[in-house]
């Protein structure tokens, strides 16, 4: 398998990795500048050299995944019997600087609700490098005509995003085809559907975040009819309602929408610096 085909597999699986490149060569090097390797946590596909250049440089890959890290990061190894490295000496008589970039797994964001809110987050976030997930039990609302066609044309024309749009008549069952980690957003049209989806994300393990649309009386209600059907306070403690950042107090779509997808973005940046790139 080339080091294409393993990030793209690698991507499919939501598996965090870094990719090396032989930047640069001076002089002798067991391979040319452009070779390229992919290291994961415990997998390798390809190389760029063998030796302790290459062992040197999976080490630190892998440093990097423990680490968390997202910037990009240059390593220089010089190729002589006077330099010697954790793993030997590689006596070529070059020098070699490698790049090492991290991948982060894309993370993913799903809205349940295309109303006025949840269009306006929509047309915010298929800016961002996400997985935009986008639920509703009406067709209506999630007719081309209205969302547009991702990458296309209408207000997702310009997405970033890889947007997957789904009419389910029962939204819940989308959370379980949810990847590890997303963050939910839940403001549909109907308290009994935002309640079904509560109740079924707080029983859904490996949710990155979950967030509810409503005022104080809402959420109120819903935690008396959650805590009746079995969930308990630490459960209940999952669930952020009101969402977005404070400080803004208008109630035009729009503006809930700029707040809301501005604590989702703040979500999505502690998941990274928390568990690493896989968010």
């Amino acid at each position: 398998m080339d080091w294409v085909d393993a990030l793209q597999r690698l991507r499919a699986q939501r598996t965090p990795s870094v990719l090396v490149t032989l930047a640069m060569v001076r002089g002798h090097a067991p391979r040319n500048g452009g070779a390229k390797m992919v290291v994961t946590t415990d997998g390798l596909f390809g190389t760029v050299g063998g030796g302790n250049l290459e062992a040197t440089a999976i080490a630190r890959a892998r440093e990097l995944l423990a680490d968390g890290a997202s910037e990009p990061e240059l390593l220089t190894l010089t190729l002589s019997d006077k330099a010697t490295t954790e793993y030997g000496v590689q006596c070529c008589g070059g020098e070699v600087t490698m790049l090492l970039e991290p991948v982060r797994v894309v993370p993913t964001v799903a809205i349940f609700g295309l109303g006025h809110v949840g269009l306006e987050l929509a047309r915010i976030l298929a800016r961002q490098a996400l997985r935009l997930e986008l639920i509703d039990s009406r067709p209506a609302m999630l007719a081309p005509d209205r969302l547009g066609v991702p990458g296309e044309r209408g207000i997702l024309g310009d997405a970033v995003a890889d947007v997957h749009v789904h009419h389910l008549p029962v939204p819940e069952s989308a959370l379980a085809d949810l990847p590890p980690g997303a963050h939910v957003l839940i403001m549909t049209h109907d308290h009994v559907e935002d309640l079904a989806i509560c109740d079924t994300a707080l029983r859904t393990d490996g949710l990155g975040s979950i967030g509810l649309i409503g005022s104080r009386s809402k959420w109120a209600r819903f935690q008396a009819q959650l805590r009746d059907a079995g969930h308990d306070d630490e459960a209940l403690g999952r669930v952020t309602t009101p969402i977005g950042i404070p400080g803004i107090r208008s109630k035009d779509p729009a503006a809930i929408a700029v707040s809301v997808a501005a604590r989702v973005l703040q979500l999505v940046e502690e998941t990274v610096a928390v568990r690493g790139p896989a968010g």
